[in-house]
């Protein structure tokens, strides 16, 4: 039920991606809609403290339903926006924005409570097979609703009317994998900034933020990037996209638990360098299939791992926090990216530079010097806690369940339960 209500919530998101249309037709360029999308992040990124205390101390259930229906709003409020210029359409996405960070922390939140830490990033990555198959239905659904040479306004609003449908529809699947949910038992929680403090990771926050600006670009500035090329489906790259990160996922499902987190963040963050550079190569529509396959395999690697390798760091019942706070290094990632992004895009074409090449090429560079950053700063994991015997998962020590990149001297103990 719970990868049912994923893959329509992710169909809806997808089918957004052609939210590039709606901005250009209100007379928006790439620099509205760079801010619009980075103004929206910051709502969702002020939110997901809140998000991930809320679902901890409610449970998932509460949170998800809610935030899907503030999702279903908020596409239907976006019926009534007519220019680019005034506050409304920044408001309803901040508002957009903030449903879906509810969603995918409610649903992580309740998938991995179900496996143990070892194999956190194997469920996550699983789950998020639904969301590769909801991104091909959601962008061929794109295609066919605004695939045309020329695009009207009926059909923008046909998508904000279809999206809020899906996700009316995830709200079904939702109360049925949930139903039986109860609410989880109030425990004494330590101050927000002592525990963030002991268990949080500077680094895997600074990998999340380039996995935010890299793979947010696609769904952000494609569709532009296309049209620039006289090309008028972007569908194709998705259509492998997807595919290549449900193949990758399965075949790498267990490196996580066998080599450590941090060898497959560095994979993954090379690979999604690489990716940008793949994309200045693009002349024609069939040619969107090499950037897409690279896009692909880099998200399905990075994107898991990322997410485990910070969220295993903290206590079990802190992981709806921990598990947002991951996710929102993505919403961090889109509002440095999408501003900034949009502004080379812009001010490149106005001094004589070609735009979108030397957008790719600068965040090329941003996600190589990240990741060497990353491999550079890495510490080897202790000795000790590689001697550690397994705890089950509801006393499980703090040491067994940091990643590589915090040093066990934080935690009290070596071995025993927190």
């Amino acid at each position: 039920m719970a990868y049912a209500a994923n893959t329509l919530i992710m169909v809806a998101v997808s089918l957004l991606y052609r939210y590039a249309d709606f901005v250009t037709l209100l007379g928006g360029t790439e620099l509205h809609l760079g801010w619009i999308v980075g103004v929206g992040m910051v709502g969702s990124l002020a939110m997901r403290l809140a998000l991930g205390a809320s679902i901890d101390h409610y449970g998932p259930r509460a949170v998800w339903l809610g935030s899907l229906t503030l999702f279903a709003a908020s596409c239907f409020a976006h019926l009534a926006v007519g220019t680019c210029n005034g506050p409304a359409i920044y408001l309803l996405r901040i508002a957009w924005c903030c449903a879906v960070a509810g969603i995918f922390g409610a649903t992580m939140t309740f998938v991995s409570a179900r496996a143990s830490v070892e194999r956190m990033a194997e469920m996550i990555g699983m789950l998020g097979t639904s969301g590769f198959l909801g991104m091909v239905l959601g962008t061929q659904l794109g295609d066919l609703l605004l695939g045309t040479e020329t695009i009207s306004w009926w059909q923008t609003r046909w998508m904000f009317v279809v999206a809020g449908l899906l996700a009316c529809g995830a709200m079904l699947f939702v109360w049925l994998a949930t139903r039986q949910l109860g609410r989880p038992v109030w425990q004494p929680r330590p101050p927000l900034v002592r525990l963030l403090r002991r268990h949080l990771s500077a680094r895997i926050l600074l990998v999340g933020i380039a996995m935010g600006i890299g793979l947010s670009l696609p769904g952000t500035f494609l569709r532009t990037y296309s049209a620039e090329l006289d090309i008028p489906r972007m569908g194709l790259f998705f259509g492998v996209y997807a595919p290549t990160a449900v193949v990758t996922r399965i075949l790498t499902r267990r490196l996580p638990e066998r080599f450590g987190t941090t060898p497959m963040i560095l994979l993954g963050i090379g690979g999604l360098a690489a990716s940008q550079l793949l994309l200045l190569a693009v002349r024609s529509e069939w040619q969107l299939v090499v950037p897409g396959i690279s896009y692909g395999f880099s998200h399905a690697v990075l994107f898991p791992s990322v997410v485990a390798a910070g969220s295993s760091a903290f206590p079990l019942q802190h992981r709806g926090l921990a598990t947002t706070l991951m996710l929102g290094t993505w919403d961090a990632g889109q509002l440095v990216g999408a501003p900034m992004a949009g502004a080379i895009v812009h001010y490149s074409g106005l001094i004589g530079l070609p735009s979108y090449p030397t957008m790719f090429v600068t965040m090329a560079c941003l996600m190589g010097a990240i990741g060497v950053g990353y491999a550079l700063t890495g510490r080897r994991r202790s000795p000790l806690t590689a001697t550690c015997p397994p705890a089950p998962d509801s006393s499980r020590s703090i040491a067994a369940d940091l990643p590589q990149s915090l040093p066990v001297a934080h935690s009290p103990t070596a071995c025993g339960p927190e």
